[in-house]
């Protein structure tokens, strides 16, 4: 999966006429400027990732709106040079794999990192702060400020994440932020997206029966969660959503 591509797709959810290759040719052509000033070390490299994308191209963590839906679609990102950690890092990654070099994303709990490899050795940077270079206390330091000292850095945590992964979660992200704006039929694209993404895993079929519930859709509804609960039948939740969904039929009975 190209994942600069993939992004895209998902973003012709909200924009259906938007020009998929015009974005690619752009990050194309960013990149076309580093080949050959990437160095032998994964420093070298990031200074000058870094030195294109935020201090020639401008690109920067949007701090102010943090939760607007556009810092989640790259197409957006890309017009507006700001975006969040995981859309940041996804311009990031783009542009270095482009340029030659080897990126990958690193899904730390609550913050979305990359790591730059060389034959030299690899680092940590940090898109949304300009590309910083992070040391593993660095990581922990960035833990301590999400979750107040709760969360304890492990090796899995700098694991590279694969790009279905990577889109996984921007779209998890922009559903969170629909929900939470109550755009319910927003919401059920991301839900659809995800179910999609995740091969129908139970969790995202569960959400999406929610999603379903909350624009009275009742059948649809009671159908996912059955779904969840037969694949699921010992998770703590299915004695409450087994009442759901009795309710859920009831409704959609009284409909018709």
């Amino acid at each position: 999966m190209d994942l600069a591509r993939a992004s895209l797709l998902v973003a012709c959810e909200e924009y259906p006429q938007l020009e998929v290759d015009r974005y690619l040719e752009r990050l194309d052509s960013m990149a076309e400027g580093l080949r050959g000033q990437l160095g032998d070390s994964p420093q070298s490299a990031i200074a000058a990732l870094n030195r294109l994308l935020f201090e020639e191209e401008g690109f920067r963590g949007n701090t102010r709106e943090y939760y607007d839906p556009r810092n989640s679609f790259l197409n957006d990102v890309l017009d507006r040079r700001t975006g969040i950690p995981i859309t940041l890092s996804t311009v990031y990654i783009a542009v270095g794999r482009r340029a030659g070099a080897s990126v990958e994303g690193v899904g730390l709990p609550g913050h979305f990192v990359v790591r730059v490899s060389t034959p030299a050795g690899e680092a940590l940077a940090d898109p949304f702060h300009g590309g910083a270079v992070l040391t593993p206390e660095d990581c922990q330091e960035r833990l301590d400020r999400i979750y107040g000292g709760r969360v304890r850095m492990a090796a899995d945590m700098l694991a590279p994440c694969p790009a279905r992964a990577v889109l996984t979660r921007t779209v998890r992200n922009l559903k969170a932020i629909y929900i939470k704006a109550e755009d319910h039929e927003r919401a059920l694209r991301t839900a659809e997206l995800l179910v999609l993404l995740s091969q129908g895993a139970a969790d995202e079929i569960r959400d999406r029966g929610i999603v379903y519930a909350s624009l009275e859709c009742y059948a649809l509804a009671a159908a996912d969660l059955e779904a969840y609960v037969a694949a699921t039948p010992q998770a703590p939740e299915a004695d409450q959503l087994r009442a759901k969904i009795a309710e859920l039929r009831h409704k959609a009975a009284r409909i018709h």
